[in-house]
């Protein structure tokens, strides 16, 4: 039986909505082919274990009774990952667990954006999800936008600028806003997720407010164009290479410009459709051939970044069915489960194919060499400085 290391949490302002997914990966993974060992992020950074981190409740209570706090050792025989407890020293170090496999569940900074993926590569472990270019430039909208546009996929018009830019010179911003892309617009951290930081403005006060915001949660600024009127449809996609499907479309409902942090995690808790109030369509209503379109647009959007797992990509319709990618979310809320099920895969089915597709990319990734004798060490002479390697 493999253990899998769900770690969730997190130094993120998306913290309790990773709490919330790593509770749902723990409670629905297949119990009888994999052992679960909680490893959460607290917000200070600190990294724990312990049976207590697996029931909710505690979160609400802040009542912790088992946890220690640990750190991370690699096994260079078997590539397993061994926590230790924190301070106990580089040699002799106690063990307290081992892992086979990592599943981040965590959003947002630090997470989601390639961090800890890169520690994983580091070593050479098998981990669920987007590997580091993918999560990189998923979590970063110019990047993910610059990427897009190079496929000559659909995305609306923005410019970015740092916020040193603004501290420098606020009124020049402002003018190559203004100018490049007018009224109404959208202001938006460049990395970050969950509608945090996000504002629209209609004019110039609005804008400045907006920025004022946004230069609060990230150095790199992104400002779109609005979409007069929208709809948002997602769909989500899972596999990884070309080996990849598409699940339902769903569309968010009851919002007007903004999908607020509440909208998603909050109101858009229960899913399906409701007779009033409802908070998402499955299926969402569209045609055939729009549905069609958007889910050729998630795919395309999915295999150009290279990623893995699954993700959910969401997009934006104007009033004449215009399709734009809004963004790439390389590890959805939940997971997405709730966009799976209507085709026959339960959240345990995606998080056991979401492990499979870890262990076989990880396979596929050792298949690589790395190490190439050169015999350079004995064709240098070490010391002479101008001596070119």
């Amino acid at each position: 039986m493999k253990k899998v290391g769900v770690i969730f949490g997190g130094y993120s302002v998306e913290h309790e909505v990773s709490v919330i997914t790593g509770m749902q990966v723990m409670e629905n993974i297949d119990k009888s082919k994999y052992e679960v060992v909680p490893i959460y992020i607290t917000k200070s950074g600190k990294w724990l274990t312990g049976s207590s981190l697996m029931e909710f409740k505690n979160y609400k209570d802040n009542n912790f009774k088992d946890v220690k706090q640990i750190m991370l050792s690699q096994s260079l025989n078997d590539h397993n990952i061994y926590l230790h407890p924190e301070g106990s020293g580089l040699f002799g170090k106690k063990i307290l667990d081992k892992l086979d496999i990592v599943f981040p569940a965590l959003h947002g900074t630090n997470g989601e954006d390639g961090t800890i993926q890169g520690l994983f590569e580091l070593m050479n472990i098998p981990y669920v999800g987007g590997g580091v270019l993918a999560s990189s430039v998923g979590m970063d909208k110019i990047l993910m936008k610059d990427v897009y546009k190079s496929y000559s996929l659909p995305i609306v018009d923005y410019m970015w600028f740092y916020r040193s830019n603004w501290s420098k010179d606020r009124e020049d911003v402002i003018n190559k806003i203004e100018e490049k892309l007018g009224y109404p617009v959208f202001v938006k951290p460049a990395n970050l997720g969950s509608s945090v930081g996000i504002n629209k403005a209609k004019d110039r006060d609005g804008l400045i407010s907006a920025i004022e915001i946004a230069v609060h949660y990230d150095r790199k600024i992104i400002v779109e164009k609005a979409v007069e009127s929208p709809r948002e449809i997602n769909c989500a996609v899972l596999g990884y290479d070309n080996e990849v499907i598409t699940s339902l479309c769903e569309e968010p409902m009851g919002w007007t410009e903004i999908l607020s942090f509440e909208d998603k995690y909050i109101k858009g808790n229960n899913k399906g459709v409701k007779s009033s109030g409802e908070t998402r369509r499955i299926p969402a209503d569209i045609d055939e051939t729009l549905r069609i379109k958007i889910e050729d647009l998630a795919i395309k959007a999915f295999t150009s970044i290279d990623c893995k797992g699954t993700a959910r990509i969401d997009f934006l319709l104007d009033k004449d069915n215009n399709v734009y990618i809004n963004e790439i979310n390389t590890l959805p809320g939940s997971i997405g489960f709730y966009l799976w099920e209507g085709k026959g895969i339960s959240i345990g089915k995606l998080i056991d194919k979401m492990i499979d597709i870890a262990i076989e990319t990880h396979k596929e990734k050792n298949k690589n060499m790395y190490s190439y004798e050169a015999n350079l060490f004995n064709r240098t002479q070490y010391g002479v400085k101008t001596r070119k390697v």
